[in-house]
């Protein structure tokens, strides 16, 4: 069997992989519109203040390990642009050369993962406004920052902006979220916003909310000077656009391939697509949420990486399902941590789900042994049968590992009261007898 794989990132190599480590006598063919393979993006932010010393260390392994050591042929700046799905085969451009190139597959997997959103605005195009996507594009923003750049903007408060924010006031900068919204990191509740808040206040990060950007003024030279609002203008030396991510199909368009939430490919338990012999993953496919019981679109990279294995292994006919994400993650942010799983309260009355929830402040160790890591516990649960839905915790020391217990109670479905019941460490720099989040559930 030909395998050709479009992507040499988290999903498309664990894929690659796994048909490496469970099959013999296949042909396997990457294609990589970049020029890097199998690195970790979640990382890049990292790389600014010096926690991370270079974009080298977020390579795991090289273009040239998976071909001598493993076997698998790669392609770097190789963008395929065409599929036909009745001849199987690819077509693109060899960025190298400027050819054009050719491929047939036997099966096929796309793993293009995503791009960041860039809006037309006048004057995007300027020096100085970056995307942070991939590890050039962190090197470009380095390579830009010097003295003269005392002024940063970032647009938008996700992920990336809150992660950005911290890092380059590691370095000095003067920071500025812009957000349209009204408050930073939208996927929690605006009760928990508060916390969020705090933190970038208190690092004199400068908050603007409900303002939109519509363009961008430059100096003589051409590099950006201010960033335009509805609302006036922003002084800015340097500009991090950071409105999320679409993802890398349009190269579809016309094959039959279905894609649905966001323009993703709609993808089954088998990470197969609505044609045969074609399968999809990672940043550029949806995830079956276990909570919502529906394709969702949630661009992490422990998605990316599960969907790969289980995509590489359903190519080999080794039949695995992919059972689903709950909707986990957690972000830095200065002395916070902020996680999440599950549905917040918006997100559970938007699909009509009858939910209720409860509030709690806590501490991470005992009360008595130390209240320097006080934490807020949110669980939001459904009012009539007292299933779980989603939690919500913001706090320093012992977040990380309340919010991972909280996902595997949704993954196992389990209800607010059935948290008491959990057998949970204990020893007073670790936590109080009650567990704050089943502090919370004897609230609820």
């Amino acid at each position: 069997m030909k395998y050709i794989i479009i992507g040499g990132d988290a999903a498309g190599m664990s894929a690659a992989m796994q048909i490496v480590r469970n099959s013999e006598g296949n042909e396997i063919v990457t294609y990589e519109k970049g020029e890097t393979y199998s690195y970790g993006q979640c990382g890049l932010p990292y790389t600014f203040n010096g926690i991370v010393d270079s974009t080298d260390d977020l390579i795991a392994r090289t273009p040239e390990t998976f071909q001598e050591k493993y076997g698998i042929k790669t392609h770097t700046l190789h963008e395929v642009t065409k599929v036909d799905c009745e001849k199987k085969m690819v077509y693109g451009t060899n960025h190298h050369t400027g050819e054009r190139f050719e491929d047939h597959y036997d099966r096929l997997l796309v793993a293009t993962g995503a791009s960041p959103n860039c809006p037309p605005w006048e004057g995007i195009e300027s020096d100085g406004i970056f995307t942070l996507k991939t590890i050039p594009d962190a090197e470009q923003i380095m390579n830009y920052i010097n003295d003269d750049v005392q002024n940063v903007t970032i647009i938008g408060g996700g992920y990336i902006g809150l992660e950005m924010a911290e890092t380059l006031c590691d370095i000095g900068k003067n920071v500025q979220i812009i957000e349209r919204g009204e408050r930073l990191a939208k996927i929690f509740d605006e009760d928990m916003s508060g916390l969020i808040h705090e933190q970038a206040e208190k690092q004199n990060v400068k908050l603007t909310f409900k303002e939109s950007v519509e363009g961008f003024k430059t100096h003589n030279n051409g590099r950006v000077r201010c960033v335009v609002t509805d609302q006036g203008e922003h002084p800015s030396d340097l500009v991090l656009v950071a409105v999320g991510v679409t993802p890398n199909t349009s190269f579809l368009q016309g094959t039959g391939i279905f894609t649905s939430v966001d323009g993703a490919i709609e993808v089954n338990a088998y990470m197969e697509s609505t044609i045969k012999d074609i399968y999809a993953a990672g940043d550029c496919a949806t995830q079956y949420h276990r909570v919502k019981q529906r394709p969702d679109y949630i661009p992490l990279g422990t998605h990316a990486n599960k969907q790969g294995r289980v995509a590489g292994l359903n190519m080999i006919n080794t039949p695995t399902p992919f059972k689903g994400i709950v909707g986990s993650s957690i972000i830095k942010f200065f002395d916070a941590a902020l996680g999440k799983t599950g549905l917040s309260e918006h997100e559970a009355g938007a699909i009509h789900f009858p939910y209720t929830s409860v509030t709690i402040d806590s501490t991470h160790a005992a009360g008595y042994y130390s209240k320097e890591d006080p934490m807020k516990v949110k669980l939001v649960y459904n009012d009539k049968t007292r299933a779980l839905l989603g939690a919500q915790i913001i706090g320093g020391e012992g977040v990380d590992k309340r919010i991972d217990v909280l996902a595997t109670a949704l993954y196992h479905s389990m209800t607010v009261d059935e948290l008491l019941d959990l057998d949970l460490s204990y020893a007073p720099p670790f936590n109080s007898v009650w567990d704050p989040i089943q502090q919370a559930a004897r609230r609820a």
